[in-house]
């Protein structure tokens, strides 16, 4: 672009706390040669800016949403002390009103809970990624946003009315069971043991007024 220029030093594998450089810029204005002292001392391990990740996924059900990404050019001794902060809006609506999660891990995956996702509405999420602002050796700034991931919260399956009815009844089958055998119970023909056992012992006079209570059963 005009009067924007940029230039590129690749380092070495890895970049170290002792590594420290003076950047200045020469330019030649009328004839004359300037220069200006930049950075009179730069590090690089507190100037870092990653790429961004790539290849993000996701993947919906109805109790939640999956998540999940990956990152490229990333150094090794970096991987495990990066940062993620997703963000997430419902497609039609803009970035500026997107919900912004900041991760407390360095994986690269993250769940959504089904409780903040609306049914039926589609979503795009995207992520980004910098050193772990708990860290002191490294420095970096956020790295642009990643390519977005569509997804849709799936419907929460609606039990059919058979189905209902088939569970009320095996609710209802066990009560009505029990009942119809009390009742078949009482009202059979027991023994007369079990008659005397089940029934109260009412007092008789008949073992006081033989042979007078046989002879008229009883109807004095």
């Amino acid at each position: 672009m005009q009067n924007k220029y940029h230039c590129t030093i690749h380092l070495a594998s890895q970049i170290l706390e002792t590594d420290g450089y003076r950047v200045s810029l020469q330019a030649n204005f009328f004839g004359r040669i300037h220069t200006y002292i930049t950075f009179p001392e730069y590090n690089p391990r507190k100037h870092i800016k990653l790429d961004p990740p790539s290849n993000i996924q996701s993947n919906a059900t109805a109790s939640k949403c999956q998540i999940w990404w990956s990152v490229w050019n990333v150094p090794w001794y970096l991987a495990e002390i990066l940062q993620y902060e997703l963000q997430y809006k419902e497609y039609s609506m803009s970035w500026e009103v997107a919900r912004n999660k900041t991760l407390p891990s360095s994986l690269p995956q993250v769940e959504i809970e089904a409780t903040e996702l609306r049914s039926g509405i589609a979503y795009a999420a995207r992520v980004r990624c910098k050193v772990s602002e708990n860290e002191n050796s490294y420095h970096s700034q956020w790295s642009e946003w990643s390519q977005t991931t569509v997804f849709q919260r799936a419907d929460v399956p609606k039990v059919s009315e058979k189905i209902l009815n088939t569970k009320t009844m095996q609710y209802l089958f066990i009560p009505l069971s029990f009942g119809t055998l009390l009742y078949l119970f009482w009202n059979c023909k027991l023994s007369s043991r079990a008659k005397s056992l089940a029934c109260f012992n009412i007092p008789t006079p008949a073992a006081f007024f033989q042979p007078l209570y046989s002879l008229h059963n009883g109807n004095f």
